[in-house]
């Protein structure tokens, strides 16, 4: 009975600390999530302007033959770009975005196209190479607090990629990129997305254009040159929104995630504590039975003297 109940008190010490981790890491992710969903925000009004500017670029070029433009005819090649954590702990985020990976890359094998993969953050990474598959490209560190420099880092990787052509070494017809969608603090979506060759995208709506009329500008030097300029920068603008949202969603993932496992912790002191209280009292209750049943036995030898 003694080492059960110093069992007991063992595992609803381990079961607290394990609790106070959990709760701490929960408070770090609703701490971080506030700043993740500032940036998002923030970084709204940028990619609004550059659509509106590319729009205007659009309509005043001579031509809209830019390679980043153009779809390419019998694409053969892909490039994937999968946005995945560096660390754990935040729930199925990133078996989700895993497993919607591998249903672009199915639907991509069905059209007659190879894929070459690219990851972002470490569990991805490990993910691939655990099964042996070959990677393209990694970069890893930023998952949660992602910088406009590490998306430029990525996209010029891509773009150089797909510059190339499938008909050079390394070069794909398109480029795709897998990443987890902010909803709400509970709801995070993997979305797949192409994102070369491109088409505006509008934020008011996949198929709405802005309100108004769009701002009379005077290109210097020609609108063509300028299209050419600002492509790429648009594609940094659409990646680096991705990283932030998978961000958010991570952070929010890992406060689900973490809440949960607080409250489990909590529940499992509640039942050990009581099932320590019940071993305890039937340990005084065969205590006292031992006592009571010695007493008896005294008194019965002493009667019989």
């Amino acid at each position: 009975m003694a080492a059960q109940l110093r069992e007991l008190r063992s595992r609803i010490k381990a079961t607290k600390s394990i609790g106070k981790i959990t709760k701490a890491m929960e408070l770090i992710a609703t701490a971080r999530i506030t700043k993740a969903r500032a940036k998002v925000a923030a970084s709204r009004p940028y990619a609004d302007e550059i659509t509106k500017v590319l729009s205007a670029l659009a309509g005043a070029a001579a031509n809209l033959d830019h390679p980043l433009l153009v779809e390419r005819p019998a694409p053969k090649r892909a490039a994937v770009l999968v946005v995945t954590s560096d660390k754990g702990q935040c729930g199925g985020y990133n078996s989700n975005v895993l497993k919607a990976t591998e249903e672009l890359l199915a639907l991509l094998r069905d059209e007659g196209k190879e894929a070459d993969v690219y990851v972002t953050g470490s569990k991805g990474l490990n993910y691939y190479r655990f099964r042996g598959r070959p990677v393209a490209g990694s970069w890893t560190g930023f998952s949660d607090q992602p910088g406009y420099r590490d998306a430029v880092e990525t996209a010029e990787t891509l773009v150089e990629s797909f510059n190339a052509g499938a008909g050079g070494e390394g070069g794909v017809d398109e480029i795709h990129v897998v990443y987890t969608e902010f909803v709400s603090m509970l709801t995070q979506r993997p979305v797949a997305k192409r994102v070369a060759p491109l088409e505006v995208e509008y934020s008011e709506g996949e198929d709405e254009k802005p309100a108004g009329l769009l701002p009379s500008y005077e290109f210097e030097p020609s609108a063509d040159k300028l299209l050419a300029a600002l492509l790429p920068k648009y594609i940094n603008t659409r990646l680096y929104a991705a990283l932030l949202e998978s961000a958010a969603s991570e952070l929010a993932a890992r406060r689900t995630a973490m809440k949960a496992a607080s409250d489990n912790a909590n529940e499992l002191v509640g039942n050990l504590t009581r099932e320590m209280n019940q071993a305890r009292q039937a340990q005084i209750t065969q205590e006292i039975s031992e006592i009571v049943g010695g007493a008896n036995a005294l008194t019965a030898a002493g009667s019989d003297d």
